[in-house]
């Protein structure tokens, strides 16, 4: 089944670091709504059933308990969507109420992603974050007394003024609240942000390739030794329930249809992306035109390569048999030498027909699919 990714572009302020599209204003939400309603209806003899639906952003939790119920129900009317699909929304820790999680619970959205990002309210003011360490709590535990089970939080490293130590006490802060799910990400700047502007102008530099391999060895070490499952390069879950089925779908190449302005749909190896502009999306829509503005076909090189990109990110690699049937490459046979020098190098291992990165490896995942 495919996944539904619903794009809600609208923050009360910009992160610093965020190079996500988004506009600093909410004036135009209820017509997005209408929008998306509308194109909904565009896909729906295209894509028929679900067992994913994710809200990202943006700030998806700028939408109301009727907003999310409006696009909630036009999808299931629309669309075939499993019973037990996961249904996310990634909410921000200054916006939210005891109320609201209890209204999104009833509207049967059953997992939030939480941006946290850092327990330390200096780094939260350096990354431009709106909500403090204490709110970033009382989001946690009011979600928890809302009834949530299936919780994820967002956090950064390597971030200028943080070192492992303080790292290890905002992981240790985050496992106090037992999260289903922890995504880790080193802190990454596009050249368009204020933030790359700011390391910039006052020469500030962002981890160097041995501070961030040792940040990213202290999470997994510290995590696993908790008991989580360390199953992507940024990604835990808690146990293999837990890990983010939507994010599968890209990993996996599953198909996801992805609606609102800049988001990203992949179907039958044909990759399409809607325009990044919320006037120019709203304009479409009101004229009956999916807001498209380029789509692509994937040839079978092309998805081969992305698959081996994507599995050399995941813990469970990529199955060498499925993957000669699916692309016509044997590559245990045609780069047998270069994945020899990788096994002795404690890069990668082979285990039941499958080629997976080690820890090691996964630090340099990027660099793997290049075999």
């Amino acid at each position: 089944m495919a996944g539904l990714y619903i794009h809600v572009p609208f923050c009360l302020s910009k992160c610093r670091y965020c190079s996500f599209y988004s506009i600093t204003s909410a004036q135009l939400l209820p017509e997005f709504v209408k929008a998306i309603v509308q194109e909904i209806a565009f896909y729906k003899d295209i894509f028929s059933s679900f067992d994913t639906l994710y809200f990202g952003g943006g700030t998806p939790s700028l939408l109301t308990i009727r907003q999310a119920q409006t696009i909630l129900e036009t999808a299931r009317n629309h669309f075939d969507i499993s019973r037990k699909a996961e249904i996310t929304m990634e909410v921000n820790s200054g916006d939210v109420s005891l109320e609201y999680f209890q209204a999104l619970r009833k509207l049967g959205i059953n997992r939030l992603n939480i941006g946290i990002q850092s327990f330390d309210n200096p780094l939260l003011k350096f990354l431009g974050r709106r909500h403090t360490a204490k709110q970033a709590v009382e989001s946690i535990e009011t979600a928890r007394t809302a009834g949530f089970a299936n919780l994820g939080f967002d956090l950064i490293y390597g971030i200028h003024g943080q070192n492992l130590k303080s790292w290890r006490q905002t992981l240790k802060k985050a496992l106090s609240f037992s999260p289903e799910h922890l995504s880790c990400y080193q802190l990454s700047l596009d050249r368009k942000t204020p933030l790359y502007r700011q390391y910039k102008k006052e020469g500030l530099d962002l981890s160097s390739e041995k501070e961030a391999l040792d940040f990213f060895i202290t999470t997994s070490n510290i995590l696993t030794e908790a008991g989580y499952i360390h199953y992507e390069v940024s990604n835990f879950a808690r146990t293999h329930h837990f890990e983010s089925r939507h994010n599968r779908k890209y990993w996996d190449h599953k198909p996801y249809l992805g609606l609102g302005p800049a988001a990203h749909s992949f179907s039958n190896n044909r990759r399409w992306w809607n325009k990044a502009d919320v006037k120019t999306y709203l304009k479409d829509i009101g004229n009956g035109r999916k807001p498209v503005i380029t789509s692509e076909m994937l040839s079978t090189e092309q998805i081969a390569l992305e698959a081996l990109f994507l599995g050399m990110r995941t813990a469970d690699g990529v199955k060498l048999e499925s993957f000669k049937k699916l692309y016509g490459f044997d590559l245990l046979t045609e780069k047998k030498s270069i994945i020899e020098a990788l096994i002795d190098n404690k890069l990668v291992v082979l285990k039941n027909d499958r080629l997976c990165p080690t820890l090691a490896g996964m630090a340099v995942a990027d660099s793997l699919a290049l075999i």
